[in-house]
């Protein structure tokens, strides 16, 4: 087994505005790295007061009509953020230190295969009472969690002052990089949703963003991937103008939370192989780029290719898969994302949520098309927005007070400064749209787009209510319940847990799960890509010649990479017990996926 180097193997992803919005403060003093969104800078104030309260330290206040508070909130959230992180973590080394009970209680968080905990076993099995030894491991090997954060690169609306449009920094993602950029952690900005030209030529203003001789970075840059291939292009855009990735995020389309980006049918699977065995070139044909536009800029130019990380995220469940991971695709970290929503230890979820997550099976669990971007978006059945929200168009009062405006994008009637397609301000207009057609379609044509129109939710209040509950913060404005966003992961794990409990889960020390019943990561996505296909279909009786061309490809992609599964499953020592099932279920799926239909084009 491979040497680990971090302290752990594993990370918590972005979820949400809210879920993780304090993640940091809660686990990085144990090591483990976790992904704050700074999209909502009213909630991050609201949180940032509470923390600046609870360890009574500063928190700066900002006039939410300067247009320059966005940024400065972050700024100083993430400085507070920061700075209780490493209090906790002195605090939390001094008791390592001092209680012998506390040192063994740690080494139960610690994964097998890595350095420290290595280093501190045979430093207990040794007998020794020495204090300065046990400090140098700690010192040498034993540092704070990373406080990452997650920017949405669509969400990048333009903003106003006085009725005039404000400079592009001031754009929503743009001002919130500002605000990551002057903070004084050393860590990562995480990109998702994919490329922004613009977002990413603003890094170039920051010097944190560009690396020393020896490679070394103060602010990070990440990537998050769905395919080798958009990897590439997004490091190549990034290095031509001299700034380095330092990882790459691989996430499965449609086997995650949040949002989901599927592709054309490639696999989780055969994308990370593809990254294992063309990382290599990845690395040198964008440090060759970056070489060059260092110099052309006149600044430092590493000796080295700066080091580069490549993980994955979406779906995983088991400690076999987790390791499997790790060690057949030679990554760097796993990311666990949904599990961790049933853990109060770690995440920011009201109880009531929490409990209708814990209770939640496969058929809760759907892809909704509630999301204002227009991007199917997983989320479960019987949350509290699903009630508010129904209410008020049983009341004639559909669509929400839009209080937040992070996704007013829509500039549909001339709003020269975005709308919703959430706010009541759209839906009425959109309705009142619908309602003149009433004699000239079916009445099921007209519930249908009554029902697309108002199912949209408010996912800037809803995603971050949970985390405002949970610290007893009070919620004011329009009532919107809560929106969450888990992964179909979420119906195979049932109840609340400790974060001991799901670190020793990941780890393989005690399964908080009986997974008996439930699918590989691997084929769980396969079975989602088959149902989007035929969804596909079912939708499209009749197909262009391009729509044609783009399903087949779909198809091939699917049966291509289910004989790379059959092929990877035979060689591996991994899954032993169930590899009789595997194979049933890739050779059913080959069969269904080979008999779908694809319809001939509509004739012009």
């Amino acid at each position: 087994m491979t040497l680990q180097s971090n302290v752990h193997s594993f990370h918590i992803p972005v979820m949400g505005l809210a879920f993780t919005i304090d993640s940091p403060v809660r686990v990085a003093h144990l090591g483990i790295d976790s992904v704050i969104s700074i999209m909502d800078d009213d909630l991050i104030a609201k949180i940032g007061k509470y923390y600046a309260d609870k360890f009574n330290f500063s928190f700066e206040k900002f006039n939410p009509k300067d247009p320059e508070s966005r940024a400065g909130i972050i700024t100083s959230y993430l400085n507070l953020v920061n700075k209780i992180v490493h209090h906790n973590f002195e605090k939390f080394k001094g008791d390592l230190l001092e209680k012998r009970a506390e040192l063994e209680e740690f080494l139960a968080f610690l994964p097998p295969g890595s350095v420290l905990k290595n280093k501190l076993e045979e430093f207990i099995q040794s007998g020794k009472e020495n204090l300065n030894e046990l400090r140098r491991i700690l010192d040498e090997n034993f540092s704070p969690g990373s406080i990452d954060v997650n920017i949405m690169t669509k969400v990048d609306k333009d903003n106003f002052y006085k009725g005039e449009p404000l400079p592009t920094k001031y754009n929503d993602a743009h001002a919130a990089l500002r605000g990551f950029a002057l903070s004084n952690t050393q860590s990562s900005v995480i990109f998702s949703a994919g490329m922004n030209p613009r977002l990413y030529g603003y890094m170039e203003e920051f010097d944190d963003f560009f690396p020393d001789e020896e490679g070394n970075l103060n602010k990070k840059i990440v990537l998050k991937v769905s395919d080798y291939r958009s990897a590439m292009i997004q490091g190549l855009f990034l290095a031509k103008k001299g700034l380095w990735v330092s990882e790459y995020r691989i996430e499965s389309g449609l086997n995650c939370g949040g949002h989901a980006f599927a592709t054309n049918g490639l696999l989780l699977g055969p994308i990370v192989e593809e990254f294992n065995q063309q990382k290599d070139k990845l690395i040198e044909d964008t440090f060759s780029v970056l070489v060059k536009s260092l110099s052309n800029k006149g600044r430092v130019v590493p000796k080295t290719a700066p080091k580069v990380k490549f993980s994955v995220q979406g779906g995983v469940g088991t400690s076999e898969e987790h390791f499997f991971l790790l060690e057949n695709y030679a990554l760097n970290s796993v990311g666990w994302g949904t599990p961790f929503l049933l853990v109060p230890e770690a995440t920011a979820v009201d109880k009531d949520t929490r409990k209708l997550l814990a209770a939640a099976k496969e058929e809760d669990l759907y892809l909704s098309e509630i999301s204002p971007l227009g991007v199917p978006f997983n989320t479960i059945k019987g949350t509290t927005n699903d009630f508010y929200k129904n209410k008020r168009i049983e009341e004639g009062k559909a669509g929400s007070s839009c209080p937040k405006k992070y996704l007013a994008l829509s500039k549909a009637y001339d709003n020269e400064e975005g709308i919703c397609t959430a706010s009541k301000k759209f839906q009425d207009i959109k309705l009142k749209e619908l309602e003149s057609k009433r004699n000239e379609i079916s009445s099921d044509e007209f519930d249908l787009e009554f029902e697309k129109i108002t199912e949209k939710s408010c996912l800037c209040v809803g995603l971050a209510n949970a985390a405002q509950m949970d610290l007893d913060i009070p919620v004011k404005g329009q009532k919107q319940g809560v929106v969450v966003c888990p992964g179909p992961n979420l119906a195979y794990f049932s109840k609340e847990v400790s974060l001991k409990q799901m670190v020793q889960h990941i780890y393989g020390k005690k399964s908080i799960e009986n997974h008996e019943n439930r699918p590989h990561m691997f084929i769980k996505e396969l079975k989602l890509y088959m149902d989007n296909l035929a969804n596909q279909l079912e939708n499209l009786l009749q197909m262009t010649p391009l729509q044609i061309k783009k399903t087949n490809e779909f198809k091939e992609n699917l049966l291509s990479g289910i004989e790379y599964y059959k092929t990877m499953f035979k060689e591996t020592s991994y899954f032993k017990e169930n590899k009789s099932t595997i194979f049933e279920t890739l050779d059913s799926y080959e069969s269904m996926i080979i008999n779908m239909e694809v319809n001939q084009p509509t004739e012009v």
